[in-house]
């Protein structure tokens, strides 16, 4: 049996990344800071970013209770134990990691820093291979044609 199969992650990528991107994007900031908009747009895309981080949060909230509902564990490093497809799940296959996407987006509008827009987009990248396509490994392998069937009708992200 094949790591994948067991489990889909040894390590709990997804989180870890998007905690690194924003404090590379930080670092980035104090060295390197980039413009961004004064006001009135600055206000607000200020406004838009409270918006999207409170749409986030919501968001981890729904996908997580939704996984809690049908017994499967929400750590990336387990063995799923139930396809989840209802809530959140029923409009992206992901909607936690684009939880996390939105909200290093969030964090560009709220605080207006620039670099955590590419470092969102990268975070998002690198989770996709890192932990993202792993995950759909194991998920072929423990569910099979019900899993496929899910990916054909949910796209990835939205």
């Amino acid at each position: 049996m094949t790591d994948h199969e067991e489990r889909p992650n040894r390590f709990p990528w997804p989180p870890v990344l998007f905690v690194v991107a924003m404090a590379i994007a930080v670092i980035l900031h104090l060295v390197l800071p980039l413009p961004w908009f004064g006001s009135p747009l600055g206000d607000f895309l200020f406004a838009v970013g409270v918006l999207m981080a409170g749409a986030a949060i919501a968001l981890d909230i729904a996908a997580m209770r939704a996984m809690a509902r049908s017994g499967t564990t929400i750590l990336p490093t387990k063995a799923s134990d139930h396809l989840v497809t209802s809530g959140p799940f029923a409009v992206s296959r992901n909607p936690i990691y684009l939880a996390n996407v939105m909200l290093t987006l969030a964090a560009a509008l709220v605080f207006g820093i620039a670099w955590f827009l590419p470092a969102a987009f990268v975070a998002a990248f690198v989770t996709q291979k890192l932990a993202i396509e792993r995950e759909e490994r194991h998920l072929t392998h423990r569910f099979g044609k019900k899993y496929r069937d899910y990916q054909k009708r949910v796209r990835r992200w939205i």
